[in-house]
């Protein structure tokens, strides 16, 4: 029966709004309180802080770079060797991108033969049947002959055809092998667009002229709109030490940040930059730390034989991220917004309601006047469900 009566009330009963007048200074207090908190939540966050009057659009960008430095190196094996931009920015260009090599193990005239392993748990060996003919693994330099060879006057190895002598990398130079490279500069030139407004603009402003761009460096309270960057200054920027990160290598974030309002002269839309460091460098990150790739230079010898220089690149990638977001005036996110706000509005006659109705002492006096039940009349005069007629 009480299903059926639900029912019924639901099909064949409608509610209809009614206007009550209370003077009640706690109520109506309530009432003008809600009210105004949304009025300042639609006016101050809406409309001022988010700009919700505007249409926005995201950034698309496109960046190049280009660095420039020089060192000099003087080594036992090596000698004394200048280093230019062509020798340790790898590769000379990359996608928002760019690799600069701070540290190196340089294995001179390799060439294809026949060498001991370096020494592990799984090379070392006494006599010939603890080598395996053929046997590679993920760590080998080459592959095994199945002789054992003397590494040093005290430890054999086994024997492998590889690109001779292997590569000893398990010493890594400290302090870094470039470690001049913190004075290198890196231009960062950097296009965006914004497709919705045909709005586009450089990096390098037009107050930039090329005498200032030839000797500015950025600074983030003297030339915050240089796009020159000193690279020991971005890592410094990050909270870290460039000849500790020098050492082996890690990844840099270089953040240019375009916010722009357009309902404001062009001149306002100027790049932010912000760096920091990508890669993680704490006490819980241990394992494989930095940055680094091996690479070789080729050579041809006068007899025909190949031979090359295996490096062992360690160095600082820098990524350049562009983000942003502009934003423009137009009538329809604007009315939007304010169809919203004063929909809210409905937020504060809900929350009297519930005070009057159920918290207050006179809520079932209150309860009476709100709601009048109303017969249907087109029973006839004096006429209800449940009547005869």
């Amino acid at each position: 029966m009480a299903l059926c009566g639900a029912l019924h009330s639901f099909l064949f009963e409608y509610d209809t709004p009614r206007i009550v007048l209370i003077r009640s200074r706690k109520v109506g207090l309530i009432n003008r309180a809600v009210q105004l908190g949304i009025l300042a939540y639609v006016i101050g966050w809406v409309f001022l802080w988010e700009k919700g009057y505007q249409e926005t659009d995201s950034v698309v960008s496109s960046v190049t770079t280009k660095v420039k430095g020089v060192t000099l190196t003087n080594t036992s094996t090596s000698g004394a060797r200048i280093w230019d931009v062509a020798d340790y920015v790898i590769p000379p260009q990359g996608e928002n991108t760019v690799f600069v090599m701070t540290n190196a193990i340089l294995t001179l005239n390799q060439s294809q033969g026949h060498c001991p392993e370096l020494p592990d748990d799984q090379t070392k060996c006494e006599v010939k049947n603890d080598c395996v003919p053929g046997y590679v693994s993920t760590h080998s330099s080459g592959i095994q002959t199945g002789e054992c060879v003397p590494y040093n006057s005290s430890i054999k190895t086994c024997e492998v055809f590889a690109w001779c002598p292997v590569e000893n990398d398990y010493l890594v130079p400290k302090p870094a092998f470039l470690r001049e490279a913190e004075n290198f500069t890196l231009l960062v030139k950097n296009n965006i667009w914004y497709r919705k407004f045909n709005f586009s603009k450089r990096n390098i402003l037009p107050t930039i002229n090329s005498t200032y761009l030839k000797n500015c460096i950025y600074d983030a309270q003297t030339d915050p709109f240089c796009p020159i960057f000193r690279l020991g200054k971005i890592v410094e920027a990050a909270g870290q030490d460039f000849q500790e990160m020098a050492v082996e290598g890690g990844v840099m974030a270089l953040q240019i940040n375009w916010d722009c309002n357009l309902d404001r002269a062009a001149s306002h839309c100027v790049p932010k930059y912000s760096f920091r460091r990508l890669d993680n460098k704490d006490s819980a990150h241990t394992v494989s730390p930095g940055y680094n790739f091996r690479f070789a230079k080729y050579y041809r010898n006068s007899d025909g034989t190949e031979s090359r220089t295996l490096v062992k690149a360690y160095g600082i990638r820098f990524d350049i991220i562009v983000f942003g977001k502009a934003g423009k005036f137009d009538v329809i996110p604007t009315m939007i917004n304010i169809g919203s706000g004063l929909a809210l509005f409905g937020v504060a006659t809900v929350l009297c309601d519930i005070v009057v109705l159920n918290c207050m002492k006179k809520r079932y006096y209150y309860r009476e006047k709100k709601y009048k039940y109303v017969e249907d009349y087109e029973l006839g005069v004096g006429e209800t469900y449940g009547t005869d007629s």
